[in-house]
């Protein structure tokens, strides 16, 4: 597999031999990934599917390109393409989940294809195919197909929102196709303008397309050229259009304010612990890659490594396979030096220096690189097992598509997601907080949900979220507000602006008297920070007239909450109940009465009040409708039948 001077049109020709049609190697692959993910078609929204899709407000207005190609606040910030493909699949199929895993599948089909015609043009360039020649399209066939069915990708196709991993991969995969074709082909012109679009649409995709005009260079030099120089020579203009849109992922990087979103070098101090971690990783993927399990879901931040002795064996590894790659560079076996830092390379970005802290181990992110051991591990079999090589590969595809259904019946459903990750990683306080979500939405499950938040809080004891979801369920088990309280309160330390918490808890907190004036601060800073919530004004206003010398504050919120909205039925209830005690406002308490009644009718403790009020305004007649109004739609309704003798005898006098 050594590089070669020049390339030779006649000896790129597949020599003289079986053929294997094209089509039906297309329609192998593409049946064999359909087989593997025909389960996946109702799996849910799953963590980031959240903001990427069902809250992504971007997806729902194609023609508003412009936030559609910079959705705001999203994990599709930074990533145009990416957000572009999710608005065009809402655009076709609405919200519904199968339309989003239908262009998963299809993406990733798109990419299998892509793999096999690299491998197999790679197979028959001039310094491999006097020995895979006769078998590269077979060859090509089972390496794309292994890696299409393999178990460790399914996190990047049958989780939605890492379509930024395969639609990435698409394009990168597309970038060194064209490339190949560029070189090989009597024009070559088209096939070098296609291999730059797939890069440019990479960088709109995904970061970790910034190392694609790197690879495709050292391409060049593995298999075609007899140097870089020579390599940069013979295509400089290719390559500086390439290299451009590395100024367009920039601009991307920065506008979307990549650090902000925990990403990057400058995203916290912990980034010499998260490139410790990276040696393990970088080795534990390899192992996935051989032997598939056990495959995790989320990892967590606990995986983070923070001192050098645990990952000492694996930072060796790596910088032992490092010398080895460089050594066969150096030895002139560049094309197995070539897969070999292919491995290296695409996980470069995310393994140092664009750590993502809040995620040190995925799985998605060996979408390509996993091409890269496939083909050394396809090679090899040729290698030792050259009779048997094909039904071994047939035996290894199988098997490794069967993996792949039962991996994704995990992902059936987000409960039966998280508990598979937390039975596999108990350690991680995303895991265990996601889990409780599930569960606290369960009939009879809401003690195994507290567990698991109180599991999340004493990994995570800065977990906001997980602070203010306790004390949700804690505020329905009898007994427990107090603890309920405490743990709105933890919350509320962390974040003083989270509205949730200050309501919550000022519902508790109305619940003891002696501690009814912190309920009413905490509705205060709801208000304060949602100015516009009637909601908010109108228990306010109910807290203030429990307390002494307060009735006109409670007054004014009571207004504040009609403003906002003039139908807020309990709003003018409350309102005119309050008014009728107070000298000289009972006219006003009429006009609520009748806007209650109004809004409706069939309140019977509302026309027996409105009876009382007219009653002592001396409009009998009045007060005798409402309470017989009253008990028609409640006949046993005492107060009113009490309240009816009296005022008729008054009428009648």
């Amino acid at each position: 597999m050594a590089a070669v001077s020049a390339p030779s049109p006649s000896a790129s020709r597949p020599p003289p031999g079986r053929r294997w049609r094209p089509r039906l190697a297309a329609g192998l692959l593409a049946g064999a990934v359909l087989l593997t993910y025909a389960n996946t078609l109702t799996v849910p929204l799953l963590l980031d599917d959240q903001s990427a899709i069902a809250e992504n407000p971007t997806l729902t207005d194609l023609t508003n390109l412009g936030a559609v190609l910079a959705p705001a606040r999203t994990t599709t910030s930074g990533r145009p393409l990416l957000n572009l493909s999710f608005a065009l699949n809402y655009a076709w199929s609405g919200p519904a989940v199968a339309g989003y895993h239908a262009v998963n599948l299809a993406i990733h089909v798109g990419a299998a294809l892509l793999l096999l015609g690299v491998v197999r043009r790679t197979l028959r360039s001039p310094g491999c195919v006097g020995r895979y020649g006769a078998v590269a399209r077979p060859l090509g066939v089972f390496v794309a197909l292994l890696w299409a069915v393999h178990p460790l990708l399914t996190g990047a196709v049958t989780y939605l929102s890492q379509r930024a991993e395969s639609l990435m991969g698409l394009c990168y995969l597309l970038t060194l196709y064209g490339f190949i074709r560029s070189v090989d082909s009597p024009r070559p012109a088209r096939w070098a303008a296609m291999s730059a679009a797939g890069c440019w649409l990479g960088m709109m995709t995904k970061e970790v397309m910034l190392t694609a005009p790197v690879l495709v260079l050292l391409y060049d030099r593995a298999f075609w050229a007899p140097s870089l120089r020579a390599a940069w020579s013979r295509r400089r203009w290719y390559y500086v259009a390439l290299a451009l849109s590395w100024a367009l992922l920039a601009y991307l990087m920065v506008s979307s304010r990549l650090g902000e979103r925990d990403v990057g070098l400058r995203a916290g101090p912990d980034w010499v612990h998260y490139a410790l971690t990276e040696f393990k990783g970088v080795v534990w993927y390899a192992r996935l890659a051989l032997w598939p399990d056990p495959l995790v879901f989320d990892y967590g931040p606990e995986i983070l490594v923070r001192e050098f002795a645990p990952v000492a064996g694996y930072a060796l590894g790596v910088l032992a396979a490092l010398a080895g790659t460089g050594w066969l560079w150096w030895r002139g076996r560049t094309g197995l030096g070539f897969v070999a830092a292919a491995y290296f390379l695409l996980l470069a970005p995310t393994s140092s220096f664009l750590p993502i802290m809040g995620q040190p181990l995925a799985e998605s992110r060996m979408y390509l690189p996993l091409a890269a051991v496939i083909v050394l591990g396809v090679l090899g079999l040729q290698a030792v097992l050259p009779r048997a090589v094909w039904l071994v590969l047939g035996a290894l595809a199988m098997g490794l598509c069967l993996l792949s259904v039962r991996r994704n019946q995990d992902y059936r459903s987000a409960l039966v997601l998280w508990e598979d990750t937390i039975r596999k990683q108990p350690e991680n306080s995303r895991g265990q907080y996601n889990l409780a979500n599930e569960l606290a939405q369960q009939p009879g499950r809401s003690a195994e949900a507290i567990a698991h938040y109180e599991a999340a809080l004493r990994l995570q004891p800065d977990l906001t979220a997980a602070h203010h979801n306790l004390a949700n369920e804690l505020a329905q088990q009898p007994g427990r507000s107090a603890e309920a309280i405490a743990h709105y309160e933890a919350a509320l330390r962390l974040q003083p602006d989270l509205v949730s918490a200050h309501t919550q808890v000022a519902r508790l907190l109305a619940l003891l008297p002696e501690r009814l004036p912190d309920a009413v601060a905490h509705y205060e800073q709801a208000v304060a920070l949602q100015p516009e919530s009637a909601e908010w004004h109108f228990h306010l206003a109910n807290l203030l007239a429990r307390l002494p010398g307060r009735l006109p504050e409670a007054f004014a919120q009571y207004e504040a909450a009609l403003r906002l909205q003039p139908d807020f039925v309990a709003a003018h209830y409350n309102y005119a109940n309050k008014l009728a005690n107070v000298p000289g406002r009972l006219p006003e308490a009429l006009g609520h009465y009748e806007a209650v009644l109004r809004l409706d009718p069939r309140r019977p403790e509302a026309h027996k009040n409105f009876a009382l009020a007219l009653a002592n305004l001396g409009r009998f007649d009045e007060a005798v409708r409402q309470l017989e109004a009253a008990l028609a739609l409640r006949p046993d309704y005492r107060e009113a039948q009490e309240l009816l003798g009296p005022v008729r005898a008054a009428r009648d006098r």
